[in-house]
């Protein structure tokens, strides 16, 4: 062979070599063109929320999606991100809420695709909680994928604070929540670890009125809105142990965060706190394990209602075959029990769907899978009964009640008032 020959043969092969190249840069790109794309909006941004979340973006990827994170800080403020953007014409593709009436503007606006054919397929109304049915469906369609079970009054305490305190046995009722929490301050602790905030206030409140009122007095109040329930002497104690709380914070407490509360048990300063179920997240991040370094109450009593809501993704109306075929991936990877099992154990919720094994979970997790056997004790938290404007209005009064020396009537008629349609 000459060397022209030569040198024409290694021009047609850098040719071909060039041509295939191409072709595979082209069939790549065709690859990711053709991935379902998805921009799920949410505002899990703490340390153990962004591990959690993390969970379901790699399922995500898994099955060949391109998952894009807009993650803003602060429940509030990405709800109102995500509506402006749906109400401007520039959803994302998914928008975390939580199970309750946040968005049922949406839905009566008709800016919600629905997921109806996701919930037959995992067969919802036979394995949801069904409070937390009652805010999905609206005129039997379903119009948000919920991805999990928050109960939002757990009593949290620090068994290291407990020991230097001298509490021997965890508190079972209301007044031994009390005791404990004197003995705390008496040892030099903080005997509550709480964060100023409207919303904090509120859990504070409800889990006052479902330890100390019950679940007939809690449904009376926050479901009927009953003046005379509000105004009864049961109410007021409810309110009078609500308020007696605050003599067990410290003077930090305005303003602070919800995962700095939970640090305080963490590093043993504080004894109590009294938070939905992510806080668990937060004893997992630390390397703590429960029943060991931290103890769980989910009520002062047998009977104490279980209060539940949770998170759930909305998909914003739109006809695009690409869009939507990334929704029914969102939904369809996010409720696979793998996802399930592995995102719940760092967010410290549980599963959605029951029949999920859970049988890998602590014994906090456990306790509440217990629980929601006993469908009588699933009662949803107070914004599943209440719209936005009734819970800012509720939340106002709380807070109120909380900083000031308003007296315990003039809070009840304020309670009254708030909740009124």
């Amino acid at each position: 062979m000459t060397k022209q020959s030569t040198g024409a043969s290694r021009i047609a092969w850098t040719l071909l070599a060039s041509l295939a190249l191409c072709a595979t840069g082209k069939a790549s790109a065709a690859a990711a063109a053709a991935a379902p794309k998805a921009e799920v909006m949410h505002w899990w941004t703490s340390s153990s929320e962004s591990a959690a979340v993390r969970k379901f973006a790699d399922a995500f990827r898994a099955a060949g999606g391109v998952w894009g994170d807009t993650a803003i800080a602060g429940a509030d403020q990405a709800k109102a991100v995500a509506i402006n953007r749906i109400v401007g014409g520039n959803p994302p593709t998914a928008a975390q809420f939580n199970t309750t009436k946040q968005f049922r503007d949406l839905i009566d606006q008709g800016s919600l695709n629905n997921v109806d054919d996701i919930a037959a397929r995992d067969r919802w109304d036979q394995l949801m909680p069904q409070p937390v049915l009652d805010v999905i469906k609206v005129k039997g369609h379903f119009y948000a994928v919920p991805v999990d079970i928050h109960m939002s009054t757990w009593i949290w305490y620090s068994k290291a604070a407990f020991k230097k305190a001298g509490i021997t046995k965890e508190p079972a009722t209301p007044d031994e929540l009390f005791a404990a929490l004197d003995k705390l301050k008496a040892a030099g602790l903080v005997g509550l670890a709480h964060g100023g905030q409207p919303w904090q206030e509120n859990i504070l409140f409800q889990a006052m009125l479902a330890n100390v009122g019950g679940k007939d007095l809690y449904l009376q109040v926050l479901r009927d809105r009953n003046p005379k329930a509000i105004n009864s002497e049961a109410f007021k104690k409810v309110l009078l142990a609500f308020k007696r709380l605050q003599s067990y914070v410290d003077a930090g407490s305005p303003n602070r965060n919800w995962n700095d509360a939970t640090a305080m048990l963490i590093s043993g300063r504080a004894g109590v706190q009294i938070m939905g179920d992510w806080a668990k997240g937060e004893f997992a991040a630390a390397k703590q394990t429960a029943g060991k370094d931290f103890g769980c109450i989910p009520g002062l009593g047998a009977n104490v209602p279980y209060l539940i809501q949770g998170d759930a993704f909305v998909f914003p109306k739109t006809s695009n075959a690409d869009a939507v075929r990334a929704q029914k991936l969102l939904a369809t990877t996010m409720l696979a029990p793998g996802a399930q099992l592995e995102f719940n154990k760092i967010k410290g919720s549980l599963p959605i769907l029951s029949n999920v094994d859970t049988s890998t979970m602590d014994v906090c997790a456990q306790a509440g899978m217990a629980i929601l056997k006993d469908k009588s004790r699933a009662v949803g938290m107070i914004e599943v009964f209440l719209t936005p404007d009734q819970n800012g209005a509720l939340q106002d009064v709380l807070t109120t009640f909380w900083n000031t020396r308003m007296p315990v009537e003039r809070a009840q008629k304020g309670i009254a008032s708030a909740l009124q349609d």
